[in-house]
């Protein structure tokens, strides 16, 4: 179902992966400013226990080499994994939920893995605006970095939810970032 831009996914699908699948492919539609996500995972049966997919997503954290060692823990309930613990950057807090992402019998991933790096430099917020000028997809005049302690939010307009996409993760690879906020609308 589609309103105003924003586009609500709701039914079943057989796995989490093709949950995500389904997001994505809703977000890549132009004119798409929002997808509410409604969609259900069905279990497989047999439905393996919560004590096995927490052994596996302990072992695939385990084997993930972007993923530091011994710093992410996973604990399932109810075929929810929940990953804690603490890492230096945001693409390790990424790479533990894509290696948890595939167990079969999990339907959803609840990350409260979070970022431990030293304060932010003085020159962040320009480090970040100097990464938007050189992204070939944003218009950096568009969009404002303002800084808070190691707090970064993005405000502004993009025409598309990859741009909004890209200004997040130039924010994300400034180093003392540990939270963005990000309230950039996508008017297309």
């Amino acid at each position: 179902m589609v309103n105003d831009g924003t586009v609500t996914l709701s039914g079943e699908v057989a796995s989490l992966p093709e949950r995500l699948a389904a997001k994505q492919a809703a977000l890549r539609v132009g004119g798409v400013r929002n997808v509410a996500d409604r969609l259900l995972v069905r279990i497989p049966s047999p439905s393996p226990s919560d004590q096995d997919l927490t052994q596996a997503a302990s072992q695939f954290l385990h084997w993930a080499v972007d993923v530091p060692a011994n710093a992410v823990k996973a604990e399932v309930r109810d075929h929810t994994i929940t990953l804690s613990g603490q890492v230096s950057w945001d693409y390790q807090r990424v790479a533990a939920v894509r290696a948890v992402t595939y167990l079969k019998g999990v339907t959803r991933i609840d990350n409260r893995i979070s970022l431990n790096q030293s304060p932010p430099a003085p020159d962040t917020k320009a480090m970040v605006e100097a990464a938007m000028r050189r992204d070939a997809l944003l218009d950096p005049e568009k969009i404002t970095v303002d800084i808070d302690g190691p707090e970064l939010t993005l405000r502004g307009i993009v025409r598309s939810m990859a741009e909004r996409h890209q200004a997040q993760h130039a924010a994300w690879s400034a180093t003392g970032v540990t939270n963005v906020k990000t309230e950039i609308l996508v008017i297309s």
